[in-house]
């Protein structure tokens, strides 16, 4: 699963021009399910996105995560972070999941931000949708779960 996270100060999804989620200061997570993923990726990258320290204490250090800064999460499915663009040009996606295991595993990676929680707004999966964010910092990660630590892996130096 692949998450582009972004530190925002608020974050709205329309569709038709209707706002159908918003929130204030939080997290817009811009996720995409790939194939070969399950609900144990989807799931520890909530957990890690939980638990993730990126916003800024008194000092201005980033030491607190989403709950110490009673902040909220805007998940908005995009499957064309699973584009492949390297052959021609127009990129393919064919590396993103079935639309049906795609909503499943987001609702997956949603469950553990709930759990801890969080306020968690979604994006309506499929639509056209149009994203207004007020970024802030910027302060962006690009998080997958292809990436992760297994168990009985060497620790990375």
């Amino acid at each position: 699963m692949i998450v582009v996270l972004q530190r925002v100060g608020r974050a709205t999804v329309a569709v038709d021009g209707e706002a159908v989620a918003s929130i204030d200061h939080g997290l817009l997570l811009l996720a995409c399910a790939v194939e070969g993923d399950g609900p144990d990726d989807a799931r520890w990258l909530g957990r890690k996105i939980a638990a993730l320290r990126v916003f800024a204490d008194e000092q201005g250090q980033t030491n607190l995560a989403l709950a110490d800064v009673g902040g909220a999460v805007l998940l908005v499915p995009q499957f064309t972070l699973a584009a492949d663009w390297r052959k021609g040009r127009r990129p393919s996606f064919t590396r993103a999941a079935a639309p049906a295991q795609a909503t499943a595993l987001l609702e997956c990676l949603a469950a553990p931000l709930r759990e801890a929680g969080l306020g968690v707004a979604m994006g309506p999966f499929g639509a056209d949708m149009a994203v207004e964010l007020l970024n802030d910092g910027p302060f962006t990660l690009i998080l997958d779960s292809a990436v992760r630590p297994r168990p009985g892996a060497p620790a990375s130096p």
